[in-house]
């Protein structure tokens, strides 16, 4: 009727089945009934509305048994509906097991797959939602035809078919003319109307006449005569349902709305005003409400989801999370009420009246009885006291409609705070006399807690939304009056429909003893999942340590062998208790005598420490804290190897560096080295002193005074720490080039403890003697000891480099030598000695040259500012420079690596030497005057930690460095205007992927739009890593076009969330269906490709790390998604055997969470396919080079000495596989080529030696297949018609 007008969005859609749970993967069971144990239905894309109704058909139990009641001899067998000529009336069957799935399956929400089936409904059809009303008249319409022949073919007609009578009366001559009708439902305005009973007075009660220019033709008068019209309803049926027309046409704007005004309707109601016949018994006539179908949204989207009464009390009710939260908040206000106003306001008439109607038992008073109560009370009259400021006391009354509501038909008044009970009447006076309790009227708590028993007797309302089921109030209807979430299909069943006691909380009542047993092998089933997951989400893996293979050494536990480490690994289940833990430990070790400790224990670098002890045997591994890869330390409890062991946090110990002074054997200077000199196995190179070097470690809690009795030094010894002027880490104890500075502890700190002190791992502790300070190696200065280098370590060696960065050239043309140098001397001496030597001013006249300093990993650092001398430019004698071509920069100036466009690749930066004090603007400048690049739409960023284009430089005429930015530092050229201080501009595409049909139905919703553009962004992108290309023949089967469909401006500290709900406001987005956001895809674009899937739906922007002018893709999914951090999105395709191509590629998450090896990715790919692991051959395709690179096993067989080999991760080098990489497959049982090319592989690999040839000639660079979104004209297709909705029934009759 509708189309495919009502599209869901996201907002207000709570299937969240797959929220709250922490494990991931495929294996997971669905999770079992929530507290409600009502069971939910799974929304297939766009099926809320199947669901709200499907749902209010379960709980019609009259609709519900008298589907059960026909079986098998009736309907057939499931199993025979694909055999010839069977006739298996596929849409009830399905329907009896997906109610009895509802009734009896222990889980959260059942699936409408196989009913979907059944209707003929492809897997678009679940993505496009349709009218409610619609659906409930065709579902009928099928189940009729389904049942035709059978003893329920007429149940449906029973139960829900009425009739109206149409009635038109003769002015003239009183001839009536009447015509019946059928029903099945009553579709009623709601336009101009504020309630259901106007509705009906106006659709049933209500002439029309006939008159002027419109009369009517009597069939006895037999000409024009004035008539009136009526109708009127001859026939109730059972239950009856009501439509609301809330969608209506604005003729005057052409354009489609959503009625949101209020539009109230009973709980219960008579109809008795709108029959035709009036005679029979109220209860013929009087219907209560039982189920309210809800549309929230808004006439181009929306979701649906239903309130239902629990006629056979199936559910477990709890009062609402608020409704408990009001009650304590009530309770609090009433006890500060209780301390601030003891006394009654008099002069406040809301006070008076309130406690008033309060203290009455039956918590309302008449309202011709209130007055009188007021003078009781007071002592005085309304009149008299109130009504010249307030007004009449009904006016008063209804002033305050927040605090005040009339019942009983508006003869009484009660609070909103605390109504009285449904369908209570006041007791009678003898009643209230002989009520004892005097908390009945004082205490309006104890009035509370009497009422809340009757509130959680019979049966309640439940809010079925999807997969969710919550419990909600009565008053909560009240709520869907009017706005954008409103009712939309009520659902009446008449009163005197009484339910047998043996139907109440036994779902399985009339239920047929077949679906019985299936519902109950499937508990079974599903029961034996969740304990087998359980049991393996459960396993954690302890690493156990015994206490015969360690001994206490430096203050830790340390493995008696060097070739064992003492440990031995052992899963256990978490949720048994210590005690078992125990006692499979003592299974394990039998020769164990005595008591046994187990203590959480922890690898530092000083060695094994050991923690808390567990001794409490009763809880469970998991309440004790012991989590997988804990480590336990097993022991009698005292003492290792004779030795005792202090335990816990304060004792942690601490591995220090101890220095100690070593003489020559001439007795000459002792020397200080630098990590050039460090003692090797006892002696120095070329004999030369030094400082000896010993790690050891100590407990955190000793004093430094045991430290020194530890170490075997007298008391005379002194003791420094290493100077900290510079960072930790960076230089050790030789910087400064020629001298560093310690710091000698004084005679208090040596009672002090490590913690105390603050000394960490790793920090160096010298131990001098007094008479060290005779030589002129050791020099003290007050508490500051300084040790000079002595001469024979007094150089620095130069490297000369002629190509920066240059890993190629041959080792011959590194050319090193030593230049003498001292601390003072100044750099740019050193690189002048260097330049003499090496002989570069005759070989390269009037070149500039540098000095720079190399990392660990062989990376050049900026050069150094060879303005200042060795030691304050902190370079260290005995180290390696490079000597490279370019100038260096000033004290002032910094040396900066910069890039246009996007982050640089390793090598590939520019540099740029600009003074320190300059401006972001200024330094913008310099880098594009360098470039040859004009204009003002640029901007600079930063990098980040992950070496990406960070964060913009916000503040153009702020300096360098008041922005911090440092030496050596990159920043990005980045195209475009500044954004905004904390908001980002993205541009969106939309993937239009030919092998999903709704993508189908998108394009041609462009196509036909580009009627009004004279053109219109479009990229064309390789899905699954295939080669980009324009050429037709290679789009088929493999390209997803990708349209610009606009640009978002949205808070960096939005959500993921939040951004998708943004881009689905996008105009061009209007017409695609996404339920909720969990069926969409954001990809991140970089270049031309997909390059990562944006994961957590709850990560703010900044945190995923986007910047403004970032492309991002949208993609429409057929099923919800969210990946987890380590799910990883492949295409994967198999090889058609014997033959140079693929079958279509398809998407699997792999899960690469627990093992990222080849091996667990080849099972995957094996449990996806149904084939062996060990027959399939996997490669991974590379779009660039247009080749395939195999995924070996990496399975070698370790000997059984050696340590067992880590598995590798494709997650690393050299596969680093991401989402969107396309595997290749090859099931070698059948197919032996261990080939993955393909003809189109061919083409691209002679397409790239073409260019290549070209370049070299000098030729254009073939780049024409361009960079960034390309134009696309041409002729436009028609659009495709919206499909009504419809339901396929076979033929019965």
């Amino acid at each position: 009727m509708f189309g495919n007008l009502f599209e869901e969005e996201e907002e207000g859609f709570a299937s969240t089945s797959s929220r709250g749970r922490t494990a991931k993967g495929g294996g997971e069971p669905p999770p079992p009934r929530g507290r409600s144990n009502l069971c939910g239905i799974k929304n297939q894309g766009g099926t809320c509305y199947l669901n709200s109704l499907l749902q209010t058909l379960l709980f019609t139990p009259e609709f519900r048994e008298e589907l059960f009641k026909l079986g098998p001899e009736e309907l057939g067998y499931l199993e025979d509906k694909d055999k010839p000529g069977a006739k298996v009336r596929v849409i009830p069957l399905e329907l009896q097991r997906l109610f009895a799935s509802l009734l009896l399956v222990d889980q959260l929400s059942a699936s409408t797959a196989d009913l979907t089936d059944s209707f003929g409904w492809n897997s678009s059809e679940g993505t496009n939602q349709h009218d409610v009303q619609e659906l409930n008249r065709i579902l009928f319409s099928a189940l009729e035809h389904s049942l035709v022949g059978t003893t329920g073919s007429t149940f449906i007609h029973r139960l829900y078919h009425g009739t109206i009578v149409n009635s038109i009366v003769c002015k003239e001559c009183g001839n009536v003319s009447q015509r019946q009708e059928d029903f099945l439902d009553l579709t009623l305005c709601v336009c101009g109307v504020s309630s259901l009973e106007e509705a009906l007075w106006n659709m049933f009660v209500e002439e029309e006449l006939f008159e002027g220019n419109n009369l009517y033709r009597c069939a006895q008068c037999d000409r024009l005569v004035t008539a009136a019209k009526s109708a009127k309803l001859s026939k109730l049926p059972p239950f009856m349902t009501m439509s609301l027309l809330r969608f209506s046409f604005d003729f005057a704007k052409c354009e489609r709305y959503k009625e949101t005004g209020r539009y109230s309707f009973p709980f219960t109601i008579n109809l008795r005003p709108f029959c035709e016949q009036t005679g029979a018994e109220d209860s013929d006539y009087s219907y209560e409400l039982f189920s309210v179908i809800i549309h929230k949204g808004g006439c181009y989207g929306g979701h649906y989801h239903v309130y239902i009464r629990d006629i056979d009390q199936l559910g477990h009710w709890e009062p609402p999370d608020e409704e408990c939260k009001s009650k304590i908040q009530k309770k609090l206000k009433r006890e500060v009420k209780e301390v601030c106003e003891p006394k009654l306001k008099e002069d406040d008439p809301l006070s008076v009246l309130t406690a008033i109607i309060a203290q009455e038992p039956s918590k309302s008073v008449l309202l011709d009885q209130l007055g009188q109560k007021l003078m009781d009370k007071i002592g005085s009259s309304w009149s008299k006291k109130f009504r010249k400021q307030y007004g009449p006391i009904g006016k008063f009354l209804q002033s305050h409609n927040d605090v005040f509501m009339l019942v009983s038909h508006g003869t009484r008044v009660a609070l909103k705070a605390n109504p009285p009970s449904p369908g209570t009447e006041p007791p009678s006076p003898a009643e209230q006399t002989t009520n004892s309790d005097p908390r009945t009227l004082s205490d309006p708590e104890a009035a509370e807690q009497q009422q809340e028993p009757e509130q959680e007797q019979g049966s309640h309302w439940f809010d079925l939304n999807d997969s969710t089921v919550t419990s909600i109030r009565e008053s909560d209807i009240e709520k869907q009056f009017q706005g954008k979430e409103s009712a939309y299909m009520l659902f009446y069943r008449k009163t005197q429909l009484h339910r047998p006691s043996e139907a109440l909380n036994n779902p399985q009542y009339k239920v047929p003893l077949h679906l019985i047993q299936m519902a109950q092998e499937e508990n079974v089933k599903l029961q034996q999942m969740r304990e087998e997951f359980e049991a393996t989400n459960n396993t954690v893996e302890l690493r156990l340590h015994l206490a015969t293979s360690y001994r206490l050494e430096n203050g830790a536990l340390q493995p008696i062998s060097k070739e064992q480490n003492g440990s031995t690994t052992l899963n256990f289940d978490r949720r048994k208790t210590v005690g078992d833990l125990r006692l499979a430990i003592y299974q394990l070790q039998e020769l164990w005598e005595g008591d046994m400790a187990l203590t959480v224990a922890k690898s530092l670098p000083a060695g094994l420490h050991l923690y808390n002890t567990v001794t409490d045997d009763s809880v469970s591994l998991y309440s004790a804290g012991i989590l997988t890869n804990s480590d336990l330390f097993v022991w009698n409890g005292r003492e290792v190897c004779g030795a005792p062991v202090l335990t816990g946090a304060e004792w942690e110990p601490v591995l220090l560096t101890v220095v100690r002074p070593v003489l020559a054997e001439d007795g000459d200077q002792e020397v200080e080295d630098g990590l050039e000199c460090e003692e090797r196995k006892g002696s120095f190179e070329n004999g030369a002193p030094g400082l000896k070097r010993e790690a050891r470690g100590f407990a955190g809690g000793s004093t430094l005074g045991e430290v020194r009795e530890a170490l075997g030094e007298p008391k005379e010894s002194l003791l420094c720490q290493e100077h900290k002027g510079g960072k930790r880490g960076e230089q050790g104890a030789g910087e400064g080039g020629g001298a560093s500075g310690w710091r000698l502890f004084p005679p208090d700190d040596m009672q002090r403890t490590l913690k105390e002190l603050s000394l960490r791992d790793g920090d160096a502790l010298l131990v001098l003697e007094p008479q060290s300070f005779d030589s002129s190696i050791f020099t003290l200065n007050g508490d500051v000891v300084t040790v000079t280098t002595p001469s024979d370590c007094r150089w620095l060696q130069v490297e000369f480099q002629p190509h920066e960065g240059g890993g190629g050239e041959k080792e011959e043309e590194r050319r090193k030598m030593k230049v003498p140098a001292t601390g003072n001397m100044l750099l740019c001496e050193v690189k002048q000695r260097a330049i003499e030597e090496l002989q570069l001013q005759e070989q390269l006249p009037g070149a500039h040259f540098c000095l720079r300093q190399v990392d660990c990993t062989g990376k050049l650092l900026p050069p150094v500012c060879e303005e200042l001398s060795v030691r304050d430019a902190g370079v260290r004698l005995m180290t390696t420079l490079t000597l490279c071509p370019g100038n260096a920069p000033k004290a002032s100036q910094l040396f900066l690596h910069f890039s246009v466009g996007t982050a640089p690749s390793a090598g590939m930066e520019m540099d740029i030497i600009v003074e320190n004090s300059c401006t972001v603007k200024e330094c913008l400048k310099s880098m594009l005057d360098f470039v040859g690049l004009d204009g003002t739409c640029w901007h600079l960023r930063r990098l980040d930690w992950c070496e990406e284009v960070g964060e913009p430089l916000m503040d153009e005429d702020a300096s360098l460095s008041e922005l911090k930015i440092s030496n050596g530092d990159t920043l990005v050229v980045t195209e475009g205007q500044l954004p905004p201080k904390g908001f980002l501009k993205l541009s969106v595409w939309l993937h239009l992927d030919p092998r999903n049909d709704s993508a189908v139905s998108m394009e041609t919703h462009f196509n036909q739009t580009e009627n009004s553009h004279t053109e219109e962004q479009m990229l064309e992108v390789v899905t699954g890593g295939e080669t980009l290309s324009h050429s037709p023949s290679l789009r088929a089967g493999n390209m997803a076009e990708l349209r610009s469909v606009g640009q978002v401006e949205i808070s960096d500290e939005a959500t993921l969330e939040d951004l998708k709900t943004q881009v689905m406001t996008l105009p061009a987005l209007q017409d695609m269906c996404v339920p909720t956001t969990a069926f969409m895809r954001v990809w991140q674009l970089e270049g031309r490709r997909l390059a990562r899937i944006l994961r957590g739906q709850q990560l703010t922007l900044r945190k995923l790390k986007l910047t403004s002018g970032t492309d991002l893709c949208v993609q429409q999914l057929l099923k919800e998604e969210d990946l987890g951090p380590k799910e990883v999105l492949l295409n994967v395709k198999m090889r058609v055997p014997g033959e140079r191509c693929y079958y279509p590629p398809e998407e699997l998450v792999w899960d690469a969470s627990r093992d990222s090896s080849p091996r667990s990715l080849r099972t995957c790919l094996a449990s996806h396919y149904g084939l062996s692991p060990d027959s399939l051959l996997l490669a991974k395709h590379q779009p660039d080079k247009h080749t395939w690179e195999e995924i070996s096993n990496w399975s070698q067989q370790v000997s059984k000495k050696k340590k067992k080999k880590k598995a590798e991760s494709l997650l690393g080098a050299p596969f680093h596989l991401k989402d969107g990489d396309t595997i290749g497959i090859k099931n070698l049982l059948i197919d032996n080529n261990r080939e993955f090319l393909t003809l189109e592989d061919e083409q691209g690999q002679r397409m790239l030696r073409e260019q290549a040839e070209q370049r070299r000639k000098g030729g254009q660079s073939a780049g024409s297949d361009g960079v960034g979104p390309q134009k696309k004209t041409g002729p436009t297709k028609s659009r495709k018609p919206e499909v009504a909705l419809s339901i396929n029934v076979g033929e019965f009759r």
